[in-house]
C-alpha cells in the first residue's frame, strides 16, 4: 500500500517538475501545438493576475504619498507663517544696516588680479583701498 503511494506521490511531483519546466519556457520541444496553446494561456492568465496585484500595490503607495503629501504642505504653511511671525533680522549684505564691527572704523580692502594661465608668466596687479565711515 506505501510502495503504491509513493509511487503514485514520485509521478505527481515528476508530472508537476515537467509542467514548471513547461511554464519556464524549458524543455518545449514535445510539446504539441495544442498544449503550446493552453501553456500561453496559463501564462497569459498568471500575467494579468501579476499586473492586478502590481496595479493594486502601486494604487496603494500612491494613496499613502498623497496623505504623506498633504500632510507636509500644511507643516510648510505652518512653518511659513512662523517664520512670518519672528521678527526680521537684517542680513551681512544689507545696506540699511551696516554690520556694527565696520560704523565708525577705517576699513582696509586688499585685492590683487592676476591674469594668465597657472604656472606660466602672470601679471598682476594689487591695490589698497582705504575708506573712513
Amino acid at each position: 500500500q506505501r510502495k503504491r503511494e509513493a509511487a503514485v506521490l514520485a509521478k505527481k511531483i515528476e508530472a508537476l517538475e515537467a509542467s514548471k519546466q513547461k511554464l519556464l519556457g524549458e524543455e518545449l520541444e514535445s510539446c504539441s501545438s495544442s498544449e503550446l496553446h493552453e501553456l500561453e494561456g496559463k501564462i497569459e492568465q498568471s500575467l494579468r493576475s501579476i499586473r492586478a496585484r502590481k496595479y493594486h500595490l502601486l494604487k496603494e503607495q500612491i494613496a499613502k504619498l498623497k496623505v504623506k503629501e498633504s500632510s507636509l504642505v500644511k507643516e510648510n504653511a505652518l512653518l511659513h507663517e512662523k517664520c512670518k511671525l519672528l521678527p526680521q533680522i537684517p542680513s551681512a549684505g544689507s545696506k540699511e544696516f551696516p554690520p556694527r564691527s565696520t560704523l565708525g572704523q577705517q576699513t582696509e580692502v586688499e585685492t590683487e588680479l592676476r591674469i594668465g594661465c597657472p604656472g606660466k608668466g602672470t601679471h598682476g596687479m594689487s591695490s589698497h583701498l582705504y575708506t573712513n565711515q
